[in-house]
């Protein structure tokens, strides 16, 4: 069910609510999407082309230009997954160097390993870069995997140089009743079939049911960008494209 917290407008730690059918805790969190990520990587492109909505590579690419993203900087690409978002930031920085991704799931740093893109291996919350290594900062579609938002969004500030971009892209529940109907049952229902159609592990139908329950219980993005201006971030906005997929921008 959609999440509710009695003050919308203060920053946020936890980004969901206990949610009791998927982990009992914080350290069960943990482990169960640590198991969900590393089981589902060798699927986990072929699903997201499923899932996308028009959220493939041209979109990736325009979101990092629009936030900023040029030729010659240093990018952190934070949750890389795949390397999905990487890959678009080498074409736009031009040197496969800068671009360094970081991911504590090792099934998904083995797939990024495999496209050539630069990894480390850590958590967002502790993310092992010295202060003020990186131009840009960017987390695509993981905030809601997070266990600490005001811990995550300092850290960020830490490694990026004053005046770096941070982009964090989301995907957010429609605000219309029938638009989010719609969502749930395509998110929930039609991409899940279809991963347990064209996937090689059990989890990964497991994966984008708690995909969408997450979306439905993140705290709202008034909250998140309180969160993102209390760790210290200047020009914290949102736009949305396509009515869902939120581009979270400040500057450190």
């Amino acid at each position: 069910m959609p999440h509710t917290t009695p003050d919308e407008n203060t920053p946020a730690r936890a980004p969901l609510p206990p949610m009791p059918a998927y982990y009992a805790d914080s350290e069960a969190k943990r482990r169960f999407t640590g198991r969900m990520f590393d089981s589902s990587a060798p699927d986990y492109d072929r699903v997201d082309r499923l899932l996308a909505l028009g959220s493939g590579s041209r979109y990736r690419r325009q979101a990092l230009l629009r936030a900023g993203l040029a030729r010659g900087m240093r990018m952190l690409d934070v949750a890389v997954g795949t390397g999905l978002v990487a890959r678009e930031a080498i074409g736009v920085v031009g040197d496969r160097g800068c671009v360094i991704g970081v991911d504590p799931s090792a099934g998904m740093v083995a797939h990024s390993e495999a496209r050539g893109v630069a990894l480390a291996r850590g958590r967002a919350e502790t993310l092992p870069f010295a202060p003020q290594s990186f131009d840009f900062l960017c987390m695509g579609y993981a905030l809601r995997h997070l266990a600490d938002l005001q811990v995550v969004f300092q850290e960020f500030r830490r490694v990026l140089k004053p005046g770096g971009r941070l982009l964090l892209l989301e995907i957010t529940r429609p605000e219309g009743r029938v638009a989010s109907a719609l969502l749930k049952a395509y998110l929930r229902g039609v991409v899940p079939a279809l991963a347990s159609l064209v996937s090689r592990s059990r989890d990964t139908a497991t994966l984008y049911r708690y995909y969408w329950d997450t979306i439905e219980a993140c705290v709202p993005p008034e909250r998140i960008m309180d969160t993102m201006s209390a760790a210290g971030f200047s020009g914290v906005g949102r736009s949305v494209a396509l009515g869902i997929f939120s581009e979270y921008r400040a500057n450190a």
